[in-house]
This record gives structure tokens, C-alpha cells and sequence, in this order.
């Protein structure tokens, strides 16, 4: 018998009602109040694998050669599969356009993957055909010399031109799909803004990711009070424009090439879901 320390509420509910948490020896309901000295008894179902499998999607291929290729990752689409999403992610669209010819680095469920961004945020991302290029690929990551800027609009007017967030991220010890600064396991987080331009309530800026946390952007704007708008997770529920996701979009690659150690660089026009916003505001303070 172990202790659970990882559970969400949502999990734990699907449990009760399938009749796996006990108290004291007895099934119980959902609303049923635990009192002091009972022992609750949680048997968690072995997870059942996930299988990658080729599935025809079109998927927007800027650049590709025998190591690597660039996408453009559209708003709305998981990077590869996991619970919830089993399929029709990128890992899916790739295996199908490239059948057997990805790196095998990280496992069955990501082949090729290097790295990846929130299936909420649109924009470049870069694919390993081969264990040697993601060797390389992973490495220049690792010492930060991969080119990663992002274009992001965000809550009230950022004052200073450009400011540095160093900060680490970890785990939230609330909310098991958060992420947080000085969270559970926090690790070196570092982003570079730079602002390109100012609305009444809103700021369009530019992020520069020096390391690659999970939610990292969104996690360090809404550690300066400047959540990103659309961020359901990390801003306020309530959401201009009727917007459910994040206005992040990845709009600069650039990295040194696996094989031939040139520099490459692509970069990508913020989207028309994103544009259509930015619209909006300027045509509200014309008026």
C-alpha cells in the first residue's frame, strides 16, 4: 500500500464511481464526508498504452530534407498522443507523411519529437527524421543556442521596452495541470520580452525563450501580472473576444543544421485567428 500524492479531483471522482475507493472497507458516494480514523483504500487501474498510429492529415511542411523537418503546428492540435487525445495529433500527421524515417529517441508515442508547444499555441516546430539528428537537435537545446521567439499578446501595458524573467518553474501543488514559479521540482526558467506594441488594456509583445519549461511564457506573464489573453489556466476566466485559448503563437526557428552545421533560420505571419484580434482592438481605440 503506497501513498497517492499525485490525484486530480476529476480523477479521483471517476474512481469513486467506478467503485474503486472504499472507506474503512466500504464503497461510498461521491458526497460521502470522511471522518477521522477511517482509512480510505484507492485501487488505481493499471494505464492502458497508447498507440501511435499513421493517420492522413494535412499538416503545413515549410522546410524538409533527409534530418529534419520544420512545421507550422496549428492552433487546436496535440503535439503527439496521451489520455484525452489519443489521436489525430502532429506525431500522427508526421508518421503517415513519413512512414518509418523519424528518430526513435523518444519512444513509440513521440517519435521525432524534439520539442513542443501547447496544443493551444500555433506556429514552428522542429522534427527529427533520425536518432543523429535529434541527438544534435536536443543538444543545441540544451545549451540554449537554439533560435525560439514567440509573439504573444497579453493583459494591461507592459511599461519598460524589454525586461528579462528569470524564474524557476515547477509543478503547482494545487492544480496537478499547472505549472508555477518556485513549483514542486522547479528547474531554471529564463524568458526574454520585448514589446512591439501598446493598446489601452492590452500589449503586443515578443518572447524570447532562453530554456524550454513547460508552459513557460504563459507561466512567467501571469507571474508579472501580465496573463496572456485567451489563457484560461493561467488568466482570468473570464476572456475578451471569446477566446479559449492562448494568443501565443511561435513565429521564429532557427538552429544549426544536423548534418551540415548551418544555420538555419524560418519564421511565420501570426495567424488570422490572432490578427483578427488585433484588428478588433485597433478598430475599438479608433473610435
Amino acid at each position: 500500500m503506497g501513498e497517492v500524492t499525485d490525484l486530480s479531483r476529476s480523477y479521483a471522482q471517476s474512481l469513486i464511481k467506478d467503485g474503486l475507493v472504499s472507506v474503512s472497507g466500504k464503497k461510498v458516494a461521491k458526497k460521502y464526508k470522511v471522518k477521522a480514523g477511517e482509512t480510505i483504500t484507492i485501487s488505481i487501474p493499471e494505464a492502458k498504452p497508447i498507440d501511435a498510429a499513421p493517420e492522413d492529415i494535412t499538416i503545413d511542411i515549410v522546410y524538409e530534407d533527409e534530418d529534419v523537418i520544420v512545421v507550422e503546428k496549428p492552433r487546436g492540435m496535440v503535439v503527439h498522443p496521451a489520455i484525452g487525445n489519443p489521436g489525430g495529433t502532429l506525431v500522427n500527421a508526421i508518421m503517415y507523411h513519413c512512414a518509418d524515417s523519424l528518430s526513435s529517441i523518444n519512444g513509440a508515442i513521440r517519435p521525432g519529437i524534439v520539442h513542443r508547444i501547447d496544443k493551444d499555441t500555433s506556429g514552428l516546430l522542429m522534427i527529427a527524421k533520425n536518432d543523429s539528428a535529434h541527438e544534435s537537435l536536443a543538444a543545441q537545446l540544451k545549451v540554449h543556442s537554439v533560435t525560439r521567439e514567440y509573439v504573444a499578446l497579453v493583459f494591461d501595458n507592459i511599461k519598460k521596452d524589454k525586461l528579462t524573467i528569470d524564474a524557476p518553474i515547477g509543478r503547482d501543488d494545487i492544480n496537478r495541470l499547472r505549472k508555477a514559479v518556485n513549483g514542486i521540482g522547479s528547474r531554471d526558467a529564463v524568458t526574454h520580452i520585448r514589446v512591439l506594441k501598446r493598446y489601452g488594456k492590452y500589449t503586443l509583445i515578443s518572447a524570447h525563450l532562453e530554456t524550454g519549461r513547460t508552459h513557460q511564457i504563459r507561466v512567467h506573464m501571469a507571474y508579472i501580472k501580465h496573463p496572456l489573453v485567451g489563457d484560461l489556466l493561467y488568466g482570468p476566466k473570464k476572456q475578451p473576444f471569446g477566446l479559449t485559448g492562448q494568443l501565443l503563437h511561435a513565429r521564429l526557428l532557427g538552429f544549426e543544421h544536423p548534418r551540415t552545421g548551418e544555420y538555419m533560420e524560418f519564421s511565420s505571419e501570426i495567424p488570422k485567428y490572432f490578427q483578427e484580434v488585433l484588428d478588433k482592438i485597433e478598430d475599438m481605440e479608433s473610435k
